[in-house]
């Protein structure tokens, strides 16, 4: 059923939505103090590399495991893909974590600004060359499909969490500072 959008007494122009006035008061989250401003860039130009794709993505996204992904894009036939940014030699060395998150996705790459050495990234991952405006695939990451108990699991989890991100967009007060 629709709802009619009345005017104001004595005026022909329509009343606002209501939630797309909360919409425009609000269109950003919060910034996730944890990204370098180069990780920050990069995660940028990979979501608008997914969303030219027909993807969505959703950043820092908590899997079951407890592992927290960079980016995790969810394609128009269910196939989900896990990205992991790295800002530099240093931040790859040091994470051991990364394989972990090959058990929920279909596909897992690497993304690294262009001026990062890509020898010594994995050669059975993805490569994503990326800066804040945009993105390019240079390597295809193997697929792996995911069982479908897991991708149902996955997939679940990206709703709810879309589903929050879109709750703090509309109403930001409500939403507990850390809870997304």
């Amino acid at each position: 059923m629709a709802f009619p959008i009345r005017s104001r007494p004595g005026s022909s122009q329509p009343l606002s939505h209501p939630v797309s006035t909360a919409l425009s008061a609000a269109l950003s989250l919060p910034l996730d103090r944890r990204q370098s401003p180069l990780a920050l860039g990069v995660q940028r130009g990979v979501r608008r590399l997914f969303a030219e794709l027909g993807h969505v993505t959703i950043p820092e996204f908590t899997l079951a495991n407890g592992r927290r992904a960079d980016l995790i894009a969810l394609g128009p036939t269910g196939q989900l893909t896990i990205v992991e940014i790295k800002s530099g030699l240093p931040d790859f060395r040091a994470d051991r974590k990364w394989p972990d998150y090959r058990d929920f996705c279909d596909r897992f790459y690497f993304a690294v600004p262009e001026d990062m050495r890509t020898d010594v990234l994995p050669e059975d991952t993805g490569l994503i060359i990326a800066d804040a405006f945009g993105a390019a695939i240079l390597r295809e990451a193997p697929e792996h499909a995911l069982a479908g108990a897991r991708r149902k699991a996955v997939t679940l989890r990206f709703a709810h969490m879309a589903a929050g991100l879109l709750h703090a967009l509309a109403d930001p007060g409500s939403v507990r500072e850390g809870s997304l």
